[in-house]
């Protein structure tokens, strides 16, 4: 299937597992990029527990069953697309909001994934002592982490991107070790999956980073026509001037006016 390599990571913290699974071409066409084909796991997910007698609301943000899940789309790490570098991170229950938990990142860490050889990567249980993940041309492994514990997000990311060659790494500090309800997830240093806690969610599972690298592309299905809708995209966003002037040289505070003008910024509740 074009514009992804095809597979989904299920890692269990509570008993070391690891797994390997397909995607499913009509699910990721139906669900369309990462958010929309993680948003269709976690369904599968509460219908599971609704037949074990669990209800959505009883479930702890910071219990076991909570499932955390990294997910790119069929865009992500793609040569030539604009914006390919999006990452997106949903877990059943926000300790922020009580609703489900969602956050994106940019950077490189997406693309990474992809090229390490996941899709999507899906995080259950609680691991008892601190952990990283570690994944590397489709090889994954749980490490040790306890030396990491307690370390903030600059110090995790360059230790553990000296004994990985050409990485990307996501990682979480002292705030989402202490389980803060706003805790972020971090990759290259400063750029943030920064909503619903999902930095918290990542501490209570004692996972304390995530490290991937290596070679593996996903392809596009036809180049020529690819190139030259990119190309028209890009240009959209140039001529924008919001994506074209003020995110690269202001980032998103930018966006508070044009939030705050349609009504959606949220503040008084």
């Amino acid at each position: 299937m074009k514009g992804y390599v095809g597979k989904i990571l299920n890692v269990n913290l509570s008993d070391g597992t690891l797994k390997t699974t397909s995607i499913d071409e009509n699910v990721a066409k139906k669900y369309l990029g990462g958010k929309g084909y993680a948003t269709y796991l976690l369904y599968q997910y509460l219908r599971s527990y609704e037949k074990e007698g669990i209800a959505a609301k009883d479930i702890n943000p910071f219990g076991e069953e909570n499932v955390l899940i990294f997910a790119t789309g069929p865009a992500t790490g793609v040569t030539g697309f604009p914006e390919p570098g999006r990452y997106h991170v949903m877990a059943l229950r926000s300790p922020l909001t009580n609703g489900v938990a969602s956050a994106n990142s940019g950077g490189k860490f997406g693309p990474f994934m992809k090229f390490a050889g996941y899709d999507i990567i899906v995080i259950e249980g609680q691991a008892e002592q601190p952990v990283y993940l570690e994944i590397v041309d489709g090889d994954a492994e749980l490490k040790d982490a306890t030396h990491l514990w307690g370390r903030n997000t600059f110090d995790t990311t360059r230790i553990l991107s000296e004994k990985v060659d050409k990485c990307s790494v996501a990682c979480i500090g002292p705030a989402g070790e202490n389980l803060v309800n706003f805790a972020c997830i971090i990759n290259e240093e400063h750029r943030a999956a920064g909503r619903t806690g999902v930095g918290a969610i990542m501490g209570s599972k004692m996972l304390k980073a995530i490290v991937v690298a290596g070679n593996q592309r996903p392809e596009v299905a036809k180049p020529d026509e690819f190139k030259e809708e990119s190309k028209k995209a890009l240009e959209k966003i140039k001529q924008n001037p919001v994506t074209g002037e003020g995110l690269p040289k202001y980032g998103t505070a930018v966006l508070v006016n044009v939030i705050n003008n349609s009504g959606a910024l949220p503040f008084k509740n």
